[in-house]
């Protein structure tokens, strides 16, 4: 018995990967996402931004990432219990929303934060 069954680990990643495709392929707000993502990291290694602030940007990054990924769960768990009939079905998929507009905004004052002292000094 190896601690490590690989098939299983490779399908876990393949399975992984379809989700995230998916909601690549189906979510403009995820490529949205990416696309900033990038430009931060490009910003991150032009500006040479210290370890703990590219930690920092990093997490602030992937935490909008992960919201946005359950935020599209919800959002498909709704419309096949509750397609748009229930008042509380439009609740969930707005609070959900709500999540990732909050943690974009706090994603973008942690950007500021971290970059403007070196916008500012060149």
């Amino acid at each position: 018995m190896s601690l490590v069954d690989i098939r299983k680990l490779g399908k876990s990643f393949r399975y992984a990967f379809r989700g995230f495709w998916f909601v690549f392929k189906s979510e403009q707000n995820l490529r949205i996402q990416i696309v900033v993502s990038m430009v931060v990291i490009a910003l991150m290694v032009v500006l040479k931004v210290t370890l703990w602030q590219a930690i920092i940007l990093l997490m602030v990054m992937m935490f909008v990432l992960v919201l946005e990924l359950i935020n599209t769960i919800f959002e498909k768990l709704v419309d096949m219990l509750q397609p748009r009939i229930h008042f509380y079905a439009e609740v969930i998929k707005d609070v959900m929303a709500a999540a990732v507009l909050v943690s974009s905004a706090g994603a973008i004052i942690v950007g500021i934060l971290v970059f403007a002292p070196y916008i500012w000094s060149r």
